[in-house]
């Protein structure tokens, strides 16, 4: 079996980080970044967590609760750039990077060390300095053997800081693997859920040492492949691979709760025109078109209606799908109904390069698709919002 080097980088209280590093003078306060139209608490300040704010914690109990705590609107489009950044940097140091969510990423450093002339410590402690110095975003790092293990140090690496121990990373080498088997409860390692969990207690198995120590025979009878896997990757083996290819996605869409509830079908329009701006938009940045779009309606009681049709050519132009859009959504929309949320989806993606431009409406099309990407450089030049879809 191949001995890998993998490190786990996380961002630290990534939103509020993001949040500070354009407002300055959040720094030293307890701020709340909260999910989408202000619902729950998503992301909190070392100063909040320390005044008791928890994780999911609904905005409108909290915000009686904890006076001193200042509460931010969350900002998804303006985390995914600082996430782009982070991201950026790690690639400086290996191409091996599989991005795991907005503020994690999997690194293989695997034979770096000749590269850097220096440790894997000292490698995965300067990734720490230069994201620091470069994007301006705190990350921890955990180093190990296996994506578990490297997970379970980067664990580790957080509890420190939260004990006002200023160590940023923390590494799982051979010798202490059995040590920090003996310490760690099953119910904490990365994927272990809560069923996994009990049946493991039932048999009296509350370590990793423990688990471990359990014959292959057993483990698979009773967990499976997955918990023959599992029992590897906690050895020091590595059967989870970094995978840095990013898979393209089966679908994208967007949706978002109104601030206030609607009737108003002209506000819930310009609602979608947004959304369809930003699916295309990101069917672009992936260079993927779609072949079936849909639009969504979220009454007030959560009942949900769409509507969804088949395109003769494959698309990832807004100014080609929003009279589509629109027809869908008369179909939908009921007047009197009140709605708290519209959303748009794209499905049945493929390629863009695999695209074929019709025969009767190329000329058009290309002149739409030419259109949307002079957008997309506006908006990267003068920011987002500079442009807006007319009727």
């Amino acid at each position: 079996m191949d001995k890998r080097v993998i490190a786990l980088v996380d961002c630290n209280n990534f939103f509020v980080a993001c949040e500070r590093l354009r407002k300055p003078e959040l720094l030293n306060v307890p701020v709340c970044v909260l999910s989408n139209n202000d619902g729950c608490v998503v992301s909190r300040s070392n100063e909040a967590k320390r005044m008791g704010v928890q994780m999911g914690a609904p905005y409108f109990i909290c915000k009686n609760q904890f006076k001193k705590v200042k509460f931010l609107s969350g900002d998804l489009t303006y985390y995914c750039e600082i996430s782009k950044r982070v991201m950026d940097k790690l690639y400086d140091f290996t191409p091996d990077v599989e991005i795991y969510s907005i503020d994690e990423a999997f690194l293989d450093l695997t034979g770096l060390r000749k590269t850097f002339n220096c440790s894997y410590e000292e490698i995965i402690e300067r990734i720490v300095s230069e994201v620091k110095r470069d994007v301006g975003i705190d990350v921890s790092v955990g180093l190990s053997y296996s994506k578990v293990l490297a997970k379970l140090a980067n664990d580790k690496a957080k509890n420190l800081q939260k004990n006002k121990i200023d160590k940023k990373t923390y590494k799982i080498g051979f010798r202490q693997i059995q040590k920090e088997l003996k310490e760690t409860l099953m119910s904490e390692v990365w994927g272990v859920g809560k069923n996994t969990s009990a049946l493991l207690k039932k048999h009296l198995i509350q370590t990793c040492h423990d688990f471990v120590s359990q014959d292959d025979i057993w483990i698979k009878k009773n967990l499976g492949k997955v918990g023959l896997e599992l029992k590897q990757e906690l050895l020091g083996n590595s059967i989870h691979q970094v995978v840095s290819v990013a898979q393209a996605p089966k679908s994208i869409s967007r949706s978002e709760s109104f601030k206030e509830f609607q009737t108003d079908k002209n506000y819930i329009v310009n609602e979608l025109k947004r959304h369809i701006h930003k699916v295309c938009k990101k069917m672009r940045t992936e260079e993927l078109v779609c072949s079936c779009v849909g639009v969504m309606l979220r009454t007030k009681d959560f009942q949900v209606f769409d509507c969804k049709i088949n395109l003769i050519n494959p698309i990832n132009s807004e100014f080609e799908l929003i009279n589509k859009a629109k027809e869908m959504l008369d179909k939908i929309f009921v007047d009197g109904v009140i709605y708290r949320s519209v959303g748009f989806f794209a499905t049945k993606l493929s390629p863009q390069n695999s695209r074929q431009i019709s025969l009767f409406d190329g000329e058009s099309s290309i002149k739409k698709h030419e259109l949307s990407k002079s957008w997309d450089k506006l908006e990267e030049k003068f920011g987002k919002g500079i442009i807006k879809l007319g009727g």
